[in-house]
């Protein structure tokens, strides 16, 4: 459906655009920009070319036209769901971790590296989604 008007409100709550990525990547990934395409996961720990988290249904999606294999939408800003490692508290900022496609906590994290904060907790060790805002720091 194509809207032409005034939006004043939306369902969903992340503003996505669409990229090229390396693979098929589950709602809530971490990527970043690199690899065989313009998107691929990573294993390193705060690493600087994090560029967001595969979005589940954004209210807004940039380049919708985009074609080609492996389109994914990537949520760029607002709040979406991200998978996550270790205990993580409302408010924590979010980093790549070594384990691709998920994120860590460091509230030391330096400008480049950080993907969002958290908003929601998380009380175990293991792997997990969460929502979190994306673009916040």
């Amino acid at each position: 459906n194509v809207f032409d008007g005034v939006a004043t409100s939306a369902q969903y709550a992340d503003l996505a655009e669409n990229y090229l990525a390396d693979d098929t990547y589950e709602v809530g990934t971490v990527l970043i920009f690199g690899g065989e395409a313009e998107l691929t996961t990573t294993g390193m720990k705060d690493d600087t070319r994090v560029a967001g988290v595969v979005s589940e249904n954004p209210a807004y999606l940039m380049n919708n036209s985009l074609e080609g294999d492996n389109v994914t939408a990537l949520a760029l800003t607002g709040r979406t769901k991200i998978k996550v490692i270790g205990i993580i508290q409302k408010g924590d900022l979010l980093v790549s971790s070594t384990t691709p496609g998920y994120a860590i906590r460091n509230n030391d994290a330096k400008a480049g590296t950080i993907i969002g904060k958290a908003i929601q907790n998380k009380d175990d060790a293991g792997e997990g989604i969460i929502e979190a805002v994306i673009g916040r720091v």
